[in-house]
């Protein structure tokens, strides 16, 4: 029997949602291996801080603070398209693909030589790559069901990850390193975090708009299409939303994984399945959450530091497990 669920008001769960975000950027700057603080974070504004802090902050933990908040709201928003897409509550960003295109791209391009941007460049044509290759491999007879495209989005996932095993046993070993850290998910080298930002936040505009669309959609083909909406165009818009997310989150930081998979339930959980809400709130936690998961890689053993891929898998399994177990619970 499935008791009614007790939802935290949206307006209280987004206010909550916003001044944790703030907590956790303050602490992702203000906390490292350097000799800096919180409160040289107002010193940097005000124009009183030391060149080398002013460096430490403005260059290095500002970016990256930034860069992990915009790739966790990317890779949760992506988490709740996705799932809406495939109605299937397990999908994740990742499920279609579009992280083995990318993830071929960058690492070609590490073992050529290139560097910076090149690498950046040569991920985002490899996720953008895989997205148009599943979408027209998965068209049949001009349309495609759900069913169609996750299985089509699975084989060529595998397919990409034989051609990563491929590359890993050929590469030399001086470049290994680096591309298991890009693979395992990395801020190291996030110096730009406009992008993504841009991106997430665009993409939070336009599920807004389209949130009664995802809230018609979720119900189903058949009756979404009773009630009057155009089904195809709003899934292919879904489509192309989510894999634009995936493509400049992994682009940005390499595979994270758990966060576009963990972050939707556990938002659906405290405040039901609106995507008025779930939409704004999702990105939020997924930026706190994976903000958080990178101030603990680079700090808990520092100065050396954990791929972040590794820490938000050791949240987001007990998390997963638990939310599942509170699921269960209300349905029993």
């Amino acid at each position: 029997m499935i008791h009614p669920a007790k939802h935290i008001a949206p307006g209280i769960l987004l206010i909550a949602l916003t001044i944790l975000s703030l907590v956790a950027l303050v602490a992702a700057i203000g906390i490292g291996s350097g000799q800096t603080g919180p409160m040289d974070i107002l010193d940097v504004f005000r124009g009183e801080a030391e060149p080398a802090t002013r460096d430490i902050l403005m260059k290095l933990r500002i970016p990256r603070a930034l860069s992990a908040f915009g790739t966790g709201a990317a890779l949760a928003l992506a988490g709740v398209l996705m799932q809406v897409l495939l109605r299937n509550p397990l999908a994740d960003p990742y499920i279609l693909g579009t992280s083995g295109g990318a993830a071929v791209g960058a690492l070609i391009a590490i073992i050529i030589g290139a560097a910076g941007y090149m690498v950046d460049v040569a991920a985002f044509i490899g996720a953008l790559a895989s997205t148009l290759l599943v979408f027209f491999v998965a068209r049949h007879h001009g349309n495609w069901t759900p069913g169609r495209l996750l299985l089509t989005g699975v084989v060529i996932a595998a397919g990409w990850g034989a051609l990563i095993s491929l590359i890993l046993a050929t590469a030399p070993d001086a470049n290994l390193r680096s591309i298991l850290f890009w693979l395992m998910g990395d801020f190291s080298f996030a110096g730009n975090p406009q992008p993504v930002l841009l991106v997430a936040g665009m993409a939070v505009a336009a599920g807004l708009i389209l949130a009664r669309s995802l809230n018609i959609l979720s119900v189903g083909d058949q009756q979404a299409a009773l009630l009057g909406l155009r089904v195809r165009p709003v899934r292919v818009m879904t489509y192309v939303l989510s894999a634009l997310l995936t493509a400049i989150a992994v682009t940005t930081a390499g595979t994270v994984g758990f966060v576009g998979l963990v972050v939707p339930h556990l938002i659906r959980l405290i405040a039901g399945s609106d995507h008025r809400t779930l939409i704004p709130g999702s990105a939020l936690c997924g930026g706190i959450l994976l903000v958080v998961a990178d101030l603990i890689a680079r700090s808990i053993i520092a100065p050396r530091q954990l791929p972040v891929g590794a820490i938000t898998a050791m949240i987001g399994v007990p998390l997963f497990l638990l939310l599942l177990s509170r699921t269960t619970a209300r349905e029993d």
